[in-house]
């Protein structure tokens, strides 16, 4: 059994058996030569591509953005999960699912690859949660 603690006074931990956390990262990754393709719909089935994800795997989505050429992600995750795994996930399970529903996105990308292999992941601390939320959160009204 998982538990948050959300109190004011403590921090921000979740309970498993046998261990206690507070992981979250900002991850971030791009499309295939920045091309800006994730727009038009494609963006909101990203979003929910990801929760979906986050439920079958028990991530904490805390923000996320879905821009034409990028994806923001800010999350809480157990600490059994490898980032690389978590990325891995994502980014096959999105790709997978868009070129299905989107033949014609294959085309647009040379090679037929959605993602740009690399990503960037930074910790987060409880301090700096909130201004990296807000951060992701205004992405598309800058």
């Amino acid at each position: 059994m998982i538990k948050t603690s959300d109190s004011p006074k403590e921090n921000k931990l979740t309970y498993g058996r046998g261990y206690v956390y507070s992981l979250q990262y900002h991850i971030v990754w791009c499309t295939k030569y920045r091309k800006a393709v994730l727009s038009n719909g494609i963006d909101e089935q990203c979003k929910v591509l990801l929760s979906n994800m986050s439920e079958k795997y028990r991530f904490k989505i805390i923000a996320i953005e879905v821009m034409p050429d990028h994806i923001h992600l800010l999350l809480d995750c157990r600490p059994q999960f490898m980032i690389s795994d978590m990325v891995k996930i994502f980014k096959g399970n999105i790709a997978r699912r868009l070129f299905l529903d989107y033949p014609d996105l294959k085309k647009q990308l040379w090679g037929g690859h959605l993602w740009n292999p690399s990503y960037c992941v930074v910790t987060v601390s409880d301090r700096s949660n909130e201004q990296v939320a807000h951060y992701i959160n205004t992405q598309k009204k800058k």
